[in-house]
């Protein structure tokens, strides 16, 4: 077998046999063919994959996207919700439509999951963009795939899959949100303002959010960058409708910001209520947006990077089925999974994965609540040290490789994976790396019999997986 093992959950296989010459995979009650230069999805990615935790009302994720969704709809009613997407998209949905570059890291095996060459599990909530686009009546052919909307916006929360490093604030599977509006472009005037009407109806929208932030978020102290120098327009926008659109975009971010962390202020005691809310916008940069922006929060002595967002590049739209030069509209993806552990103050990522009525007995609809720890069990460490092998067989290795092997034998058990030493031998000039395993649960006891075995395995994996020698 190749670099790119392949791990079958006994739940996920549709069986042992194998079906036309190839062993197939049922995710989610499909079946897909694996592939062997392709498929690297673990049973770990398996048995996560119908969780759900985003619809679950009282889960933390499912507390804040309520709230979250809620709140943009409280000021016009503009949003259609999807959160039933499944995991499972093309490679076209998830980079090609989004105009990812064909050499762009994310859709290397070493960062993403594929099931085989032409399926992986989403990257992100993007991957469902050009659908629901598709799906707003009046913009676009309708799809077949579901009811058209007259909402002039959609809102999708789904968890997403990357492969990546091991420790308190990452896991294999989190849950983003992403949120769009569009406006049809017109050439009709307005008879009062005399300007298009697609004009006067952003200017009317701005008006109302402007109305809301002022009535609800006297304390937030936005420091704007409005510069697009180096962050450039669109050519085919007026720079009317990129400000009007920018404003309309930063203005709700400003708003759904102003919900969560205003909520966790209440939820602190009167002396931190009417404390002001610092943020910040900053430029940056995405595929499918342009110009495009980050917001960060100032937040218990540090900036926090919490939302990525930008006027939809007009490709992304003809994508989706719209005409040359008639829409205009905005986009975001935030992360729900970071914010959740700021307001909740949840110490570990794996905690939102436990299965431990102490924790999920602690959260309730509507409420943001401040986690309890309910006991802090002992953790111990574990070093594996090994020569990697020829330079040409090392370049098929990636840390995040080492992180799925530990992940996929230790689960849970699992805290953190760091490379503490590297070295080059100054006569042979092979390269050794050592990597600390600190294992430790979040919900028992572990015996010192069962974190040697799963070291072990691990040790093992290495060596059969990418052929490193021990130390």
């Amino acid at each position: 077998m190749n670099h790119s093992r392949l791990f079958f959950s006994l739940r996920a296989l549709t069986s042992k046999r194998l079906f036309h010459g190839k062993p197939q995979l049922k995710i989610n009650g499909v079946v897909y063919d694996t592939h062997s230069d392709f498929t690297n999805v673990s049973s770990t990615i398996l048995n996560l994959s119908d969780r759900s935790l985003h619809l679950e009302p009282a889960h933390p994720i499912g507390v804040l996207r309520k709230q979250i969704e809620d709140k943009l709809n409280s000021t016009s009613n503009s949003y259609q919700y999807y959160n039933d997407f499944r995991p499972v998209v093309t490679v076209e949905e998830n980079f090609d439509s989004l105009g990812f570059p064909a050499d762009h890291p994310g859709r290397s095996k070493s960062d993403t999951y594929y099931v085989n060459d032409k399926y992986l599990f989403r990257t992100h909530t993007s991957a469902h963009e050009l659908e629901c686009f598709g799906n707003i009546q009046g913009f676009s052919p309708r799809t077949e795939k579901r009811a058209p909307t007259e909402k002039p916006g959609f809102l999708i929360t789904a968890d997403v899959y990357r492969r990546d490093e091991i420790d308190r604030t990452h896991y294999p599977v989190f849950h983003q949100m992403e949120g769009a509006r569009v406006w049809k472009r017109s050439s009709e005037k307005s008879s009062e303002s005399h300007e298009p009407l697609h004009i006067q109806k952003i200017r009317d929208d701005l008006c109302k959010l402007e109305k809301q932030l002022r009535e609800e978020s006297s304390n937030l102290v936005v420091e704007d960058d409005k510069s697009l120098e180096s962050n450039p327009k669109q050519d085919y926008m007026s720079d009317l409708e990129v400000d009007l659109c920018s404003q309309h975009l930063k203005r709700t971010i400003e708003l759904l910001v102003a919900q969560v962390f205003n909520k966790k202020l209440q939820s602190m005691g009167s002396e931190d209520q009417g404390a002001q809310l610092q943020v910040r916008w900053i430029k940056a940069y995405f595929p499918w947006t342009a110009p495009s922006w980050e917001i960060e929060v100032f937040w218990k002595g540090e900036w926090l990077e919490l939302c990525g967002c930008g006027l939809v590049r007009e490709q992304v739209l003809l994508n989706a089925g719209y005409e040359k030069d008639s829409t205009v509209g905005w986009a975001f993806g935030l992360g729900l999974d970071r914010i959740a552990m700021l307001l909740f103050e949840i110490p570990d990522i794996r905690l939102f994965w436990t299965q431990d009525e102490r924790f999920h007995s602690q959260f309730h609809e509507g409420q943001i609540t401040r986690f309890q720890p309910y006991s802090k069990y002992p953790g111990t460490t574990r070093d594996v040290a090994f020569w990697l092998p020829e330079q040409k067989e090392s370049s098929l290795i990636h840390e995040n490789d080492i992180m799925e092997i530990v992940r996929e034998e230790a689960g849970d058990m699992v805290e953190s994976v760091k490379l503490i030493d590297q070295f080059t031998h100054p006569n042979s000039n092979k390269k050794s790396l050592c990597y600390r395993i600190n294992y430790q649960s979040m919900d028992r006891n572990l015996t010192n019999e069962e974190i040697n075995k799963i070291q072990e395995n691990v040790r093992s994996q290495l060596v059969q997986n990418y052929k490193v020698s021990l130390r």
